[in-house]
């Protein structure tokens, strides 16, 4: 009897604190709202550069990483360089205001570095009730992509700005514009952007048969960050990369996609064994990398479009290989979230993780 009294006198406090779950979690609920919504990490970073990674990940299904994104921060000037799938919501846990950013650059017009846009694109858009479309900068063919994004979000635009009003989703602000460059002719580099003491330059990389493909190196207040873009180890890197602070480039292992891809063969996946090996000569590995950052003198290195997915934890010594071994700088692998500063004025280079 004293026993059914017991699991009866338990049961009626766990069902008062059931009863009670709901309101303690919308109370949690929300504070946490409520400090998000106040959030805006750009306007507590000091004057200076900075590197906040928006998406470390590739085409490989990976739980733990967005597609590839970094956003490249210049005193309260908000640039995004290519946007893959998840990157709207790595801005917003890292506090990162889409309705900041000023355009958005494409290293070259692979899917997975731009199937992410659309998204962005709205929450710039509503977030900042913004009057003129996300502007894309890139190489020829980014007049494509914008149009073709544009168009199929055309009647979604329309819709939202039915629904919220002018003042909240302007006409003019849906969609995306255009900004191509092309490279003069026989010169590897060309400087797309020098406003507010900001020099952005677009080089060539080798992403064959992807062409074209660029990468950028952003230049402020004497500090600097390169961007790959997606490349296999190539001079012409090494020579826009000359001293920079940062350099943030894609990587791959190929001990561990051969590993992959031998595993597909096992399975009798022919196609994936076979895009596994067309994949590996047309990215750097981390020991590319190393060498690269070496050749020209950059201080740190962040590798980022992690290729495969790391998933287990002690993959990374595999993944990055001899890499330390040949560059004796700081050398990191990309987490979404990650924020590198250079602050003007200093030579710091500093690593933390910004949001929940």
């Amino acid at each position: 009897m004293k026993r059914v009294i017991a699991l009866l006198v338990v049961a009626a406090l766990l069902g008062g604190a059931w009863m009670f779950r709901g309101p303690i979690a919308l109370k949690l609920s929300d504070r946490a709202v409520a400090a998000n919504m106040k959030t805006d990490a750009v306007a507590g970073l000091p004057d200076g550069l900075h590197a906040f990674v928006c998406g470390s990940g590739s085409p490989l299904p990976d739980r733990t990483r967005a597609g590839p994104c970094l956003t490249v921060i210049a005193g309260q000037r908000v640039f995004l360089v290519d946007a893959g799938e998840g990157a709207a919501e790595v801005l917003s846990a890292g506090g990162i205001p889409a309705g900041r950013i000023d355009r958005l650059f494409l290293t070259h017009f692979h899917s997975d570095h731009l199937d992410g846009l659309s998204a962005v694109a709205l929450q710039r858009w509503v977030g900042g009730a913004s009057t003129t479309p996300l502007l894309l900068v890139g190489p020829p063919g980014v007049e494509r992509i914008a149009a073709g994004f544009s168009e199929a979000y055309a009647i979604d635009n329309g819709y939202r700005t039915a629904h919220h009003g002018a003042a909240v989703a302007p006409p003019s602000g849906g969609g995306f514009a255009a900004q191509p460059f092309a490279m003069p002719q026989g010169q590897g580099s060309v400087v797309v952007l020098d406003d507010g003491g900001l020099r952005v330059t677009a080089f060539r990389v080798d992403h064959g048969p992807v062409e074209p493909a660029v990468g950028y190196r952003f230049e402020y207040k004497g500090r600097s960050i390169v961007v790959s873009g997606d490349t296999s180890a190539n001079a012409g890197l090494t020579a826009n990369a000359r001293g920079a602070d940062l350099l943030v480039h894609d990587a791959l292992s190929p001990v561990l996609v051969r590993r992959l891809q031998q595993a597909a063969l096992k399975a009798g996946q022919k196609n994936r064994a076979k895009i596994l090996g067309d994949i590996i000569d047309y990215h750097a590995s981390p020991e590319d990398v190393a060498r690269e950052a070496k050749t020209a003198g950059v201080k740190a290195v962040l590798l980022t479009h992690l290729v495969p997915p790391l998933p287990l934890p002690g993959l990374d010594v595999p993944f990055v290989g001899q890499a330390r071994e040949l560059y004796d700088g700081p050398l990191w692998l990309a987490r979404d979230r990650d924020l590198i500063s250079l602050p003007a004025g200093s030579t710091k280079i500093e690593r933390k993780r910004l949001g929940r």
